[in-house]
């Protein structure tokens, strides 16, 4: 009985914790001020082209041509599905960071004499093969790695004692990654 009520004491006092978790830490300081969130002017999207002033030349026939000739080879690369690339998946930047730490510890490993260096390059190798097998997914997950790596590289020179927390840190944190993708996006 004790037990029981204990449990229900338990996930009521985890319900009521969850409200107050979810708040972000912008809301901490009171709620946005109407006034300032609409002196803000709208930033237009990336891939929105802007529109483009009247000019005199576009109401020559020559410069209608040009522009027509010139829009006309990005058309048709966008029609083209060969060209289109696929929308990344919903972890995507967990993998990046995946690979960034990867990186990392490539080198924080070997520096703090662990030796298993060419272990963590081994497993982003086999990170690349299974995500992004070739394209600019793989150039993504490249970079971040040797963004990790030569990162840690230009900072330490011999194995110290913020390095050897760093190394800690990265290891709880790719542990963290590789459970929340598995755990949320991995086969049952």
């Amino acid at each position: 009985m004790r037990r029981a009520a204990a449990a229900a004491a338990f996930a009521g006092a985890l319900l009521l914790s969850l409200d107050a978790g979810a708040q972000g830490i912008l809301e901490l300081f009171g709620p946005d001020q109407p006034d300032r969130a609409s002196r803000r002017a709208p930033r237009p999207a990336r891939d929105i082209p802007r529109a483009e002033r009247p000019r005199a030349e576009k109401n020559k026939p020559e410069a209608k041509a040009k522009k027509r000739d010139a829009a006309a080879p990005d058309a048709a690369a966008k029609a083209d599905p060969k060209n289109a690339e696929a929308p990344p998946p919903p972890y995507e930047g967990q993998m990046t960071r995946l690979s960034e730490v990867l990186g990392a510890l490539s080198f924080l490993r070997n520096l703090c004499g662990a030796g298993d260096g060419d272990d963590w390059r081994t497993k982003m190798s086999a990170l690349l093969d299974a995500e992004a097998p070739e394209g600019p997914r793989r150039a993504r997950f490249v970079a971040a790695y040797n963004r990790g790596f030569h990162g840690f590289e230009f900072t330490y020179r011999v194995c110290t004692p913020n390095a050897k927390a760093a190394t800690g840190r990265y290891l709880a944190e790719a542990a963290s990654i590789s459970k929340d993708v598995t755990y949320r996006f991995g086969s049952p």
